[in-house]
């Protein structure tokens, strides 16, 4: 590894590539000089325009995270396309119904911790040992900065995240002997992605957007890519000692 190089030698695994947050951490990543592996699991079409448009090498590689082959496969495939997975980027995540609490469906409630609190907690006990045996590795979480002041609506997303970050915890003050680092990105209010399908759906009315910014310190939305230099500085060697923490990233949501 050249002794500028922010990456070691290998791939960062991010997965939920094909969405609109996911694809532009990816190419964050790719500009900062990291190769990928670029995961989805509805969407090739969106995952192949992202391997396509960034300056790294990169692969595509399809798994359902409900399903544990997908998963050991997945990791034998990056692994051999790539040689060594040194960084896990968890962006994934289905779009999720705004309820409140009181009327959400048990069966929903348990797909979204299906997917985002097991599915996420498979696939990184899967890449664990291959970290190991690698001299280290990062995983990064992007959670929510719904844990800091609960979103009316939103809890199908918060409440999985806020799972993974307590766990996520544990796998910092576990693994960091291994030199495996765990951290977590809170997202806020982001101009893109699921943000950008519940508004087509009329999920946030007038009303709530001008409250939402009155409660930011930075008049604006997020913008994709703020997530991206968050997730690559916690992916690099820039962040080697820094483990089990969370970078908010939400224009001051929270305060």
């Amino acid at each position: 590894m050249p002794d500028n190089a922010l990456f070691p030698n290998g791939a960062a695994l991010v997965v939920g590539a094909s969405g609109g947050i996911g694809g532009k951490v990816a190419e964050v990543l790719a500009g900062d000089g990291c190769e990928l592996a670029l995961v989805y699991n509805r969407k090739p079409d969106a995952a192949r325009a992202v391997a396509m448009h960034v300056a790294s090498r990169a692969t595509v590689h399809h798994c359902d995270v409900t399903n544990t082959e997908d998963i050991e496969r997945l990791v034998t495939n990056a692994i051999s396309e790539h040689g060594r997975i040194h960084t896990l980027v968890w962006a994934a995540g289905p779009l999720v119904d705004q309820l409140n609490l009181s009327e959400t469906p048990i069966d929903k409630w348990r797909k979204a911790f299906e997917v985002e609190v097991h599915g996420f907690f498979a696939l990184v006990v899967a890449l664990l040992p291959h970290m190991r045996e690698n001299g280290g590795g990062s995983i990064v979480h992007l959670g929510s900065a719904g844990h800091l002041r609960w979103p009316e609506r939103d809890g199908l997303s918060v409440a999985p995240k806020a799972s993974n970050e307590s766990w996520l915890k544990g796998i910092a003050k576990e693994e960091g002997r291994f030199g495996i680092r765990a951290n977590s990105v809170l997202v806020g209010v982001i101009d893109a992605g699921m943000f950008h399908d519940l508004m087509g759906q009329g999920a946030f009315p007038t009303e709530w957007i001008t409250e939402t910014q009155k409660m930011l310190s930075i008049k604006r939305w997020g913008q994709p890519e703020e997530i991206g230099y968050a997730v690559s500085w916690l992916a690099s060697t820039r962040a080697a000692y820094v483990t089990g923490q969370q970078i908010n990233v939400s224009g001051g949501y929270g305060i």
